[in-house]
């Protein structure tokens, strides 16, 4: 499906496409510092510009990919019930463990493990992104153009402004809950076995897939939490 430039659906993509990234991309900031840290100030800087310019090719070329195949039947179901998912494990608390990412003394050695732990971290943010790009490869591209630079200059201010408004997140994984919802209704085989049904249809099933993730995580927030309350006690 192609969006008109100047349609007002394109500019409401593209800001899906910008709080996707935003909002699963956080964590990319904590992953470059811990790979650089024990390398020196210049080949720091160095090692962070490689490792991100890396990072982030490989990760318009998963999404490009999955952009592509998005219209094959069945794998928008297959796309938005896992992107449920994420957006659920979004809301819970954090792994007291961590980041398990080794630092490297080692120019090199940094920027490949910069590329490979954001390789393992991009599924979740490939599937988001190519389901709200609704199968346009010109929105694709433009929304990864604004939203990259962004999430590569301002990602240690938007981990502190998620730590501080937690909110963002809960509107963050109810976006993806959204999205998913979407891409689950629009998919060719849902689509097959489906009455006929008005063009609004598709909205709905995106509010219903909001309610879940948000639901279904806030209910297992609480159980997470409760139960650590008593291991604590």
């Amino acid at each position: 499906m192609e969006l008109d430039f100047f349609s007002t659906a394109f500019w409401i993509a593209v800001g899906q496409i910008i709080l996707i990234d935003i909002v699963l991309s956080g964590d990319n900031a904590v992953v470059i510092a811990l790979a650089c840290r024990n390398l020196s100030p210049e080949q720091r800087r160095t090692g962070i510009f490689w490792g991100v310019a890396g990072a982030v090719s490989l990760r318009v070329v998963l999404t490009v990919f999955a952009a592509l195949v998005m219209d094959l039947p069945w794998l928008k179901l297959v796309g938005g019930l896992l992107l449920v998912w994420i957006a659920v494990k979004l809301m819970l608390p954090e792994d007291e463990e961590g980041h398990d990412i080794k630092s490297s003394a080692h120019l090199w050695g940094a920027v490949k493990t910069i590329v490979v732990a954001d390789f393992v971290m991009s599924l979740d943010n490939v599937i988001a992104v190519a389901g709200a790009a609704h199968g346009s490869l010109a929105l694709l591209l433009f929304g990864l153009a604004v939203s990259i630079p962004l999430i590569v200059w301002s990602s240690q201010l938007i981990l502190h402004w998620m730590e501080r408004f937690p909110s963002i997140v809960l509107f963050g994984a109810a976006l993806l809950g959204y999205v998913a919802g979407q891409m689950v209704f629009t998919d060719p085989g849902v689509l097959g076995v489906l009455p006929p049904l008005p063009a609004w249809s598709a909205k709905v099933a995106g509010a219903v897939g909001a309610l879940v993730v948000v639901a279904v995580g806030r209910w297992l927030e609480q159980r997470i939490l409760a139960r650590q309350d008593v291991t604590i006690v």
